[in-house]
């Protein structure tokens, strides 16, 4: 069978700019080890401190999307705020960012948690190599055509 296969950049020019809003979430599941060390505030990453460098690259990556999606359109992320907490054995990763613009931030917000997550990851491997990543998803958008929630 001959297919052929196109792959173009969608045409926003005659859409109106609106606020739109994206809201992700991801878990990463830590060993109990791990997970103490991070409570009791011992873990010491020569990278620096955990949650806040995943914090940042959260927030790097977030306006860096139409970089690693190659036909994903470049927005002005006007807002994004990343909020790390942790339960038992599991980290809750969850971002929110905001533009005024003609297309929606879903993979803005999507690329913020899963970079966050990966950060966690790359930090915590020192101690324990059994950190999963997992739950990684839109929890709502609002703004253009349509709204979303989960």
């Amino acid at each position: 069978m001959n297919q052929h296969c196109f792959s173009k950049m969608v045409d926003i020019s005659s859409k109106q700019p609106t606020v739109r809003v994206a809201v992700a979430r991801g878990i990463v599941e830590a060993p109990a080890t791990l997970m103490q060390l991070l409570r009791d505030g011992e873990l010491h990453s020569p990278k620096g401190p955990i949650f806040q460098t995943a914090v940042v690259a959260g927030t790097m990556a977030a306006k860096r999307t139409s970089d690693l999606l190659p036909l994903c359109h470049p927005l002005p992320v006007e807002g994004c705020e990343i909020s790390i907490k942790t339960t038992g054995r599991r980290i809750t990763i969850e971002a929110r960012v905001r533009t005024t613009h003609k297309t929606g931030v879903e993979m803005e917000a999507l690329t913020a948690v899963s970079v966050a997550a990966l950060c966690v990851y790359d930090m915590g491997k020192a101690v324990s190599h059994g950190i999963v990543i997992r739950d990684i998803r839109l929890l709502k958008k609002t703004g253009g055509k349509s709204d979303y929630r989960a």
